[in-house]
């Protein structure tokens, strides 16, 4: 399928036949039903209510008489199948109205099913249609990605599309239920009667008080939508910025079966509200035709009485009856029907492409992967770009298996672009790159994927974990069912069912995607070695142990872990003296004041779950106030505030924001000193009860923020510490009252679940006066965590640390690594690197790139074809062969050592001249 189909009514028809066909025939069922239901009121007037046929006080009438539907002609007369049952005139009054309330309901029954019944329709066909759009993006050239917008195809899958949802379901039974309605439909006058008033007023009043509490869970599933909607266009923005990546790698199918899995969440909520939202429609309907059922019931029998005149009766029923406006709503059809049809046609031009990948190209591996027969081959390769320029011309080489090749130039010269045709990142113009006779541009992205790696200097992640980064390039197909209960496979059953009722992927995303077998590991520990080792080669696995050091743990998830931490805690605590440490680390003890912690600190003694708990809003947290207040300690603390902010004020008022005295302040910054000296102006003799609260917040920031060993304005005696301590104690009493409390409090013997593993082993601070005194900390504990073997475990910590969107959470030198990381992991047949690791000083590129050359000649049992095109042109003498481009062409192809002999162009692009 290389076009989308251009008209809309067509699309739908063509992938919901069935659908739209049954729908025509429950519509038409439900005709006869609106009918009898208009025409009953009539036959109630004008019979039971009215008299007729009941002129005598004992005449009686049959109810449900049913015969035989012939002509009479034929049997002489008509036939009585059953008789009916014969009621007087009150018993026939109140059997039609029963009927009438059935019919009503019925009625609203259809209704409820239609929509329902649509809003399905709806949802999978615009399921369907982003699934296949986003399907087309994936086989979209590479080169179309250069000159459109990931956010504009996000936007167009996600937004765009929207609106088609609504209308889809109603293409077709829209104009036929109304034109229905239209034809069955009756004109009714209404007018109102007061006397009957009050009843309305009692229904109108209960669906007042029903309808808002019915629709309560409608605004929880808009919120869920809205959230889905937006998790969808993340997701799509990440793919499409990763496109590169997801072609290299093989990954197309695990992004698809991504997306599936985001779709198919989305279209359950959808689905529940529209349940739910014709739910509420249908009782709010039936409440107001039992209005009418109250009118005839009782208006009636009143009627009989003759306590109420049958016109007033017939004229409130009359005005009370609501009938939909068919003409209105086949207008409204029809100028959504435009609308729609416009936006279709847009994006059909929009996704329009002649050149896409074919689909079988992208299809799932039957079987083992084989590694590569031959390397590469060139033959009269030239490249063209969109603009006519020649970036390679007529360019001939062949790149054996195993080898080790430089590919260097100038800008432009053609260096880089032969690292991008062999990763099939751009098509060549002309000429030939076949890999055992087979051109590249024809084989499928489970061989080129697998047994190809490619790394350039971009360095985009999709959010994720350090983990998943890596395994993203194992992930190529469901290589293992998850393991689910008897509820979960049922679930998975009818997500799979709608999956392909839709025409989505039924990949599960959820299964396990990570091909051990392929990297020749049959378990996770076998892979966090293969993990590791790459990491190493790549000067990333000290970094990755660093980051596990600021990782936090689960108690509940990690428990014999976190408490071989708590041991290291003890240890550490127990060899201060013999560390040197005892002088400038001081422990957090609950019963002692912490002189190297904050006031603030002091006083919450813990890690905050909530913003409101963070010290520096604690000012601010009305029930720490309160504890303040009741510990006599707010007074205080106000008046210790205007002294650091008078002393501040007069120390620094005079200096400019940039002078490095500021550095020094940790409790207030250079822009907020005229703050201070305004609230100290208009605070000026006041007592604590008449100053603002706004500036009470602000003089009492400064004691939380106060260290005494750090700041030395003398303002913490030991009696104020035995106070503060006293109130901590007040305060964790307090919050561990919540039902959840927002802090999680320091306790010696326990793991505190928010706050980082290398700072749980502390659970202490290190003065600020030491020089490089927490470098020398830091780096004992890391020493002990290797005595105590929880190294590895440290690393598998920091292999859980989310690197962010994009990547951003890592640095760029970082990123780049991980980069080549992966790419290693997966063990490809080839690893083509196009001037990646720019970052990097020389010494550190030649490094990474000895080891490299190490692991391709088999060091660790994998021998692998490597085609580099670096950035610093001096590291081609560390490869076997250079191919060396010149304005598009390839005019050496020899040794390192030959051609700095010979060729003055390789030369002088090494730096040897």
């Amino acid at each position: 399928m290389n076009q989308i189909e251009p008209n809309l009514l067509k699309y739908i028809w063509r992938n919901s036949k069935r659908d739209q066909l049954w729908m025509l025939v429950v519509i038409l069922l439900s005709m006869p039903t609106y009918f009898l239901s208009l025409d009953l009121p009539k036959r109630i007037v004008n019979g039971p209510i009215q008299g007729r046929g009941f002129e005598n006080p004992d005449d009686t009438a049959f109810f449900l008489t049913t015969y035989l539907p012939v002509p009479e002609w034929m049997t002489g007369g008509p036939i009585v199948i059953f008789p009916g049952f014969e009621l007087d005139r009150v018993a026939f009054l109140m059997a039609l109205s029963v009927t009438f309330l059935g019919l009503v309901a019925a009625n609203g029954l259809f209704k409820l099913y239609i929509n329902t019944f649509k809003g399905r329709m709806g949802e999978r066909l615009l399921r369907r249609l982003r699934f296949e759009l986003f399907d087309r993006v994936m086989r979209y050239p590479l080169s179309r990605f250069r000159r459109t917008k990931a956010s504009e195809i996000s936007s167009m899958i996600k937004d765009e599309v929207e609106p088609m949802g609504n209308f889809i379901g109603d293409a077709f039974t829209q104009p036929l239920f109304l034109g229905g309605q239209a034809i069955t439909g009756l004109a009714f006058i209404f007018i109102q009667n007061v006397m009957l008033g009050f009843v309305t007023l009692v229904v109108v009043l209960f669906q007042a008080w029903l309808v808002p509490r019915l629709r309560r869970r409608l605004i929880v599933l808009g919120k869920q939508r809205q959230i889905e909607a937006r998790q969808l266009a993340g997701r799509l923005g990440e793919v499409v910025e990763g496109i590169q990546d997801t072609h290299v790698n093989d990954t197309t199918n695990l992004e698809r079966a991504d997306i599936s899995g985001i779709l198919g969440r989305l279209f359950f909520i959808r689905f529940e509200l529209y349940q739910r939202k014709f739910s509420v429609k249908y009782i709010n309907n039936l409440l107001i035709q039992f209005l009418a059922f109250l009118f005839y019931a009782v208006g009636g029998y009143l009627a009989i009485r003759g306590t109420l005149d049958i016109g007033q009766l017939v004229a409130v029923i009359a005005a009370y009856k609501d009938l939909p406006d068919p003409i209105r709503g086949l207008i409204d059809y029809d100028q959504q029907r435009l609308t729609v049809d416009a936006r279709y046609a847009q994006i059909v031009e929009q996704f329009a492409a002649d050149d896409m990948q074919p689909a079988e190209l992208q299809n799932l591996a039957t079987g083992p992967v084989p590694p590569l027969a031959s390397g590469f081959e060139f033959s009269n390769l030239q490249v063209i770009d969109e603009t006519g320029s020649k970036l390679i011309e007529k360019a001939s080489a062949t790149i054996n298996l195993g080898e080790r090749v430089a590919v260097i130039g100038a800008v432009n010269s053609g260096a880089t672009q032969l690292t991008e045709v062999m990763a099939r990142i751009i098509k060549p113009t002309s000429g030939k790159v076949e890999i055992s006779g087979q051109s590249i541009i024809e084989l499928p992205e489970y061989l080129t994927g697998r047994r190809i790696a490619y790394i350039d200097g971009g360095t985009y992640f999709p959010q994720s974990r350090i983990f998943d980064a890596l395994t993203y390039v194992l992930k190529n197909q469901p290589v293992r069912e998850r393991e689910r209960t008897e509820e979960d496979k049922a679930e998975y059953e009818r997500a799979l069912a709608e999956a392909r009722r839709s025409g989505n992927s039924e990949l599960d995303y959820s299964a396990d995607w990570i091909d051990l077998e392929r990297i020749g590991v049959s378990d996770m520990e076998g892979l966090e070695n293969e993990i590791r080792k790459v990491l190493f080669d790549v000067d990333l696995e000290g970094d990755i142990r660093s980051l596990g050091l600021r990782g936090t743990l689960d108690p509940e998830t990690y428990p014999e872990l976190c408490q071989a931490l708590i041991a290291a805690r003890h240890t550490f605590r127990e060899r201060l003296p013999d560390l040197g440490f005892d002088g400038f680390v001081e422990p957090f003890d609950p019963q002692v004041y912490n002189n190297q912690a904050t006031l603030g600190e002091n006083l919450l003694f813990g890690t905050s779950r909530l913003p409101a708990y963070d010290p520096s809003n604690l000012p601010s947290n009305r029930i720490v106030r309160s504890v303040l207040a009741e510990a006599g300690l707010e007074r205080e603390l106000f008046e210790m505030g205007k002294e650091v902010a008078s002393t501040t004020v007069e120390l620094f008022g005079d200096l400019s924001a940039d002078n490095a005295f500021f550095d020094q302040l940790n409790y207030m910054d250079a822009e907020e000193l005229p703050a201070y000296r305004a609230a100290m102006n208009r605070i000026g003799t006041l007592p604590m009860e008449q100053v603002a609260e706004a500036d009470l917040q602000l003089i009492l920031k400064l004691p939380f923020a106060y260290t005494e060993t750090r700041n030395r304005l003398g303002l913490l005696d030991d009696r104020m510490k035995d106070l503060i301590v006293k109130a901590r104690h007040g305060l964790r009493e307090t919050l561990e009252g919540l039902e959840v409390p927002p802090v999680n409090f320091y306790d010696p013997d326990k793991y505190n679940p928010s706050a980082s593993v290398i700072d749980n082993v502390l659970l202490g601070r290190v003065s600020a006066s030491v020089a490089e005194g927490p470098e020398k900390v830091n780096e004992a504990i890391r020493a002990l965590l290797d005595e105590m073997e929880l190294t590895d475990d440290i690393f598998r910590i920091g292999l859980e640390f989310n690197i962010g969107s994009g990547g951003k959470r890592l640095s760029e030198t970082q990123r780049q690594k991980l980069h080549l990381a992966r790419a290693l992991l997966k063990k490809p047949d080839f690893i083509i690197v196009n001037q990646a690791l720019n970052s990097l000083d020389t010494k550190a590129q030649r490094s990474i790139i000895e080891t490299v050359i190490a692991r391709a000649k088999g060091r660790d049992g994998n021998r692998f074809g490597i085609v580099w095109s670096p950035m610093n042109h001096s590291v081609a003498e560390m490869f076997d062969r250079v191919l060396l481009f010149k304005n598009g062409v390839l005019i050496e192809d020899d040794s390192p050592g030959k051609l700095a002999e010979s060729s003055p162009d390789y030369r002088e692009l090494v730096g040897l001249v």
